[in-house]
């Protein structure tokens, strides 16, 4: 009879706390959660830093010359050139910068103070990273030479291509020496644009009080579906100052 009612004693303690304040056997609390499982709490849901961000600076805004092509120039080309399918007209995929390096090169590389600055300059510019190109073949005239680095590239698109347009035409041509309009020849069959400027400094985010050294770039405008005479209605609608025909 002893043994039985010290049995039935151990069984009954089995599930109850143990001496010293420790938890029941079976590893739960009294809320029936496991040590190290916290309690799942409701709060607030975590905002991202993006959504911070806009929400300081207020709702993102289109760029200004891609909400002008969208709701007035595309009638106009559809009028001027009686393309009524919408997927058909010319369209401005993308704009590529390039500054040409390889004249500066001293023996193997190019000295870290250009290569430093024309990067600096581009990504000022562009918002973006370039990419540093080198020479597929060997050009004497030219200094080049096969595996050496020689230009550094950046093309941008969508949003950050209608900005810098929009920069381009309104901020960094007026800013232009003796300006008396971009050339209208530098169209090719496919309907890309061409230009050059021959100082960064024309870009307002440029200080040339820090630039170690002047140096240009040339700037290209891919369209799809399209031609010169196209290509060059649409820049002009978006504001390109061409140079104008002289009149006698």
């Amino acid at each position: 009879m002893a043994k039985e009612a010290d049995k039935s004693n151990s069984g009954s303690n089995q599930g109850g706390p143990k001496p010293g304040g420790g938890k029941p056997s079976g590893g739960k609390d009294g809320a029936g959660r496991r040590p190290g499982q916290g309690s799942k709490k409701s709060g607030p849901a975590k905002v991202t830093e993006g959504a911070e961000a806009e929400a300081a600076s207020g709702p993102k805004v289109p760029p200004r010359l891609r909400v002008m092509f969208d709701e007035q120039i595309r009638a106009k080309v559809a009028e001027k050139f009686g393309e009524t399918n919408p997927m058909a007209h010319p369209r401005l995929q993308k704009i590529v910068l390039n500054v040409n390096m390889g004249r500066h090169l001293e023996g193997t590389k190019i000295p870290p103070h250009v290569k430093a600055a024309v990067l600096d300059t581009l990504v000022t510019v562009t918002g973006q990273k370039p990419v540093v190109v080198k020479a597929k073949k060997s050009v004497s005239n030219f200094k080049l030479r096969e595996g050496f680095e020689s230009a550094a590239v950046v093309t941008i698109r969508r949003e950050r291509m209608w900005h810098f347009l929009d920069r381009l035409i309104n901020l960094a041509t007026p800013r232009i020496k003796d300006f008396r309009g971009l050339p209208t020849e530098a169209f090719d069959r496919q309907g890309n644009y061409a230009m050059g400027i021959t100082e960064q400094g024309v870009f307002p985010e440029i200080n040339m009080a820090e630039a170690q050294f002047t140096h240009g770039m040339n700037i290209n405008f891919i369209f799809s579906n399209s031609n010169k005479e196209r290509s060059r209605f649409v820049l002009e609608q978006l504001g390109m100052p061409f140079k104008k025909p002289e009149t006698k």
